[in-house]
């Protein structure tokens, strides 16, 4: 999206649930856009007024399930998920989540409880490691299915 524009200075979303990047490829800072008007960057949860890519979340009306493991590629202890999570810590008494596998649907990965700071965008698939997720830590608060599509 360079090629188009140096700076995004505000987001229209008429129709369905878009994940935008900071970098091309996919890559940098995520930001889950539902429709709606996002005026700046701040309104979008935004770290800056970068985006480089962005792709659309597909249309899903299945079930959820996804397992989270404490260590890279499905080691140590684990936990099944098929419903959103405030707060993991709390629930679970863990934040360390080193590897997923996401069996159904589609998810947000909060580095926060409460679904706040960085987010992380998962598909059905297995994340071998926190940075094929985009994470520079396997530190995770919260996490929550993408169910509004529109």
């Amino acid at each position: 999206m360079q090629n188009h524009f140096s700076r995004c200075n505000s987001i229209k979303v008429d129709s369905g649930c878009w994940v935008a990047y900071e970098k091309p490829n996919y890559g940098g800072y995520q930001y889950m856009l539902h429709k709606g008007e996002y005026p700046d960057y701040q309104r979008w949860a935004g770290f800056n007024d970068c985006i480089r890519s962005c792709r659309m979340v597909p249309s899903y009306n299945g079930n959820y399930r996804m397992k989270l493991f404490e260590r890279s590629d499905f080691g140590g202890q684990n936990l099944e998920l098929n419903d959103d999570c405030p707060d993991l810590n709390e629930r679970f008494h863990t934040r360390d989540v080193s590897s997923v596998n996401v069996m159904e649907g589609y998810w947000i990965l909060h580095e926060h409880p409460h679904y706040r700071g960085r987010q992380y965008f998962l598909r059905p698939g297995e994340y071998r490691r926190h940075s094929e997720w985009g994470s520079n830590s396997p530190t995770i608060g919260s996490l929550r299915r993408i169910t509004e599509l529109n």
